[in-house]
């Protein structure tokens, strides 16, 4: 009797360990995982490869410099569970990194919106920070707009208007537009959006990355209240941007 509870105890422990470890680890982006696969066989053919050949020292180097890649990648391209926010008035962080500019501009031309400036947040995004992008108000897309560009570097003022973009605009719950544009960075080269017109949203929940390092702008509505600092560091779908303009509906 002793045996068998003992046995079902470490059963529930090592169970318990394996929820520890997935609550502790976060999931790879589906936009990633190729990249991170592919290191992976890559780095395991390589070694086998050069193993095979004679050169098992230095195919065990390959395979140790392959496999801490392959790790860093998946770093790179981890998103972690956030909490946000409940109050549907405010506008979230669509990205983790720095807030490196708050000022007032045009938004994208090719969404078509006029000339009619707004404040706009950029959030600067390192290889270090996580590179998925999140919804920054619960709404509905009413559009979408894809811009080539140039890959500046993405702490620059001008990345904004002349690097490859893509945006999004939001019709909140509240009525009003919020407009979110991911933008290339130097190393990015590649921008992933999962959305387009017509999708319903929620604030907080994923819907694109950008691939080794980049910016991602938030183009508030006229009235709104900022409630972020320069040089703020950002948690996406957690740390609050803005709240909407008071009476919107």
């Amino acid at each position: 009797m002793a045996s068998g509870s003992s046995t079902q105890g470490e059963s529930a422990g090592g169970s318990h360990l394996v929820q520890l470890i997935r609550s502790s680890v976060p999931p790879i982006h589906p936009g990633g995982r190729p990249i991170v696969l592919g290191a992976l066989a890559g780095s395991l053919g390589l070694r086998f490869l050069l193993r095979t050949v004679g050169l098992r020292r230095f195919g065990s180097t390959v395979g140790r410099i392959g496999l801490t890649g392959t790790a860093a990648s998946a770093l790179f391209f981890r998103a972690p569970k956030r909490v946000t926010p409940l109050d549907t008035a405010l506008v979230v962080a669509p990205a983790d990194g720095l807030i490196s500019l708050i000022e007032d501009a045009v938004p994208p031309p090719e969404l078509g919106l006029g000339d009619q400036t707004l404040t706009r947040v950029s959030i600067f995004l390192s290889v270090f920070d996580v590179h998925v992008q999140r919804i920054p108000v619960s709404g509905v897309i009413t559009k979408a707009a894809y811009r080539p560009g140039k890959f500046l570097s993405a702490d620059l003022d001008k990345a904004s208007e002349v690097n490859e973009r893509n945006s999004l605009v939001i019709s909140s719950t509240h009525g009003e537009q919020v407009i979110v544009t991911q933008i290339a960075g130097l190393i990015a080269r590649r921008i992933v959006c999962d959305l387009g017109v017509g999708a319903p949203v929620l604030a907080g929940a994923t819907y694109g990355l950008i691939r080794f390092g980049s910016r991602v702008d938030t183009y508030l509505p006229a009235g709104s209240t900022v409630d972020i600092l320069l040089g703020q560091r950002t948690i996406g779908g957690e740390t609050v941007l803005a709240r909407l303009p008071p009476g919107s509906s």
